[in-house]
């Protein structure tokens, strides 16, 4: 029986699941018989007793690749970003990552991926935000038009620190999700500029009450294990480093790999000049990610708001790329949605020994305090005017109040 807004879970035929794990079975042949674990941001997996489960949590994962015949971007520019948008279509598989932890939570005992299922409404209006469209806030158009501001033009490839202070800049507008985005300086996290970023003057106690009951029902509320303050954002953390100079040095490599393993893990942006990919995990000294360049037809959601996402999920076996492969340049992310924030010890999870371990070259320094040196730090507002050209928009509640007429090409 089929709902309609697709599959309904009660009606799904148990043989037509135990088909599905079969075929997703076949994709991973090609991994190697091997006892070591793979891991896929913070959950760990056994080739030999569950492979089937390794592909279900990748394809769970909202995949962005090249769409050709969206609207023109600014009206003129160009409808299709094949060729150039790898590290956009990368940046939004990440944030995408982030909003899924943030509505729908974390992990096996919260929210699941699975062809044909009807997915809750979170999920769809966590959708929206990334369609092809110049009124949702992190689509295409959006991103090349603020990277005008960062000096990149439309239909320039962005490099990982690129797309980062774009996203930084669009969360400004995006009230739903309500993020602090901080990019980190010079391989150095600040904490006690993190919380000048994620402290929100308390709301009214009753619109704080609301505010808190909604993110506990999505969240899978639990008091014994939670916690929550609503004056604290959710912390999106990027760390743009540079690990070498043409090739990334030996020394970061396991380091780099226990980020994988931490559960607030986003992965990381990274892969070759003007070939950009989403890495999501590793297996031995290999990184397992999701690779942007395929080119599929622009979607737009249906008249209820629903969008079929099947060409969101990638159903093939992951793609791997050894380690020493990887350019230097990358960028870690993390999240962090926890309302004890305001204790430096909740960020310094984000940081466990194996990374920040006494080395000769660590990849990143975590302090407690602003440098002397540096200039004051100032939380990021949303502007009251732009001059970059793009069309930012106030909120995502107000999507349908700013779109303009403009052909929608079919699929």
């Amino acid at each position: 029986m089929v709902t309609a807004g697709g599959w309904s879970q009660q009606y799904i035929p148990y043989a037509w699941y135990e088909n599905q794990i079969t075929i997703l079975s076949d994709y991973l042949e090609e991994f190697p018989e091997t006892d070591e674990p793979v891991w896929i941001l913070g959950r760990q997996h056994h080739l030999n007793t569950d492979k089937s489960k390794l592909l279900l949590d990748i394809s769970a994962r909202l995949w962005f690749t090249y769409r050709r015949k969206f609207s023109p971007i600014g009206g003129t520019g160009p409808s299709s970003d094949a060729g150039w948008g790898c590290m956009l279509r990368c940046g939004q598989m990440m944030l995408a990552q982030a909003l899924i932890c943030r509505h729908l939570g974390r992990g096996e005992r919260y929210w699941q991926w699975e062809k044909h299922k009807k997915q809750p409404e979170e999920y769809h209006r966590i959708l929206r935000c990334f369609l092809d469209r110049k009124d949702c806030c992190y689509s295409i158009h959006q991103m090349a038009q603020m990277g005008v501001g960062e000096g990149k033009s439309i239909g320039e490839w962005f490099g990982p620190n690129t797309v980062a202070q774009v996203l930084k800049k669009l969360a400004l507008f995006d009230e739903w999700n309500s993020l602090a985005v901080y990019v980190s300086m010079d391989n150095t996290v600040v904490i006690e500029d993190i919380k000048k970023m994620c402290w929100s003057p308390p709301q009214s106690s009753s619109a704080a009450h609301s505010s808190a009951h909604l993110h506990r029902s999505a969240l899978g509320w639990n008091k014994n294990t939670a916690g929550f303050c609503t004056g604290w954002k959710p912390l999106l953390l990027i760390i743009p480093l540079r690990l070498g100079i043409n090739h990334i040095n030996p020394v970061y490599i396991e380091a780099f790999k226990e980020c994988f393993k931490m559960p607030q893990s986003l992965g990381a942006l990274g892969g070759k000049p003007n070939n950009a990919y989403y890495f999501i995990g590793f297996l031995g000294n290999e990184l397992i990610y999701l690779d942007p360049h395929t080119t599929q037809s622009f979607v737009d959601w249906e008249e209820n708001g629903t969008v079929d996402d099947e060409s969101f999920h990638c159903q093939q076996a992951p793609h791997r790329m050894k380690i020493m492969n990887l350019d230097p340049s990358v960028a870690l992310t993390f999240f962090v949605f926890e309302g004890s924030l305001e204790a430096s010890s909740k960020i310094k999870v984000l940081c466990p020994q194996e990374i920040l371990k006494q080395q000769s070259l660590r990849m990143f320094e975590l302090v407690q305090k602003h440098p002397p040196h540096w200039p004051p730090f100032i939380p990021p507002t949303k502007p009251e005017v732009t001059t970059t050209g793009a069309e930012l928009i106030e909120s995502t509640d107000k999507l349908f109040e700013l779109e303009e007429e403009f052909e929608i090409l079919s699929v």
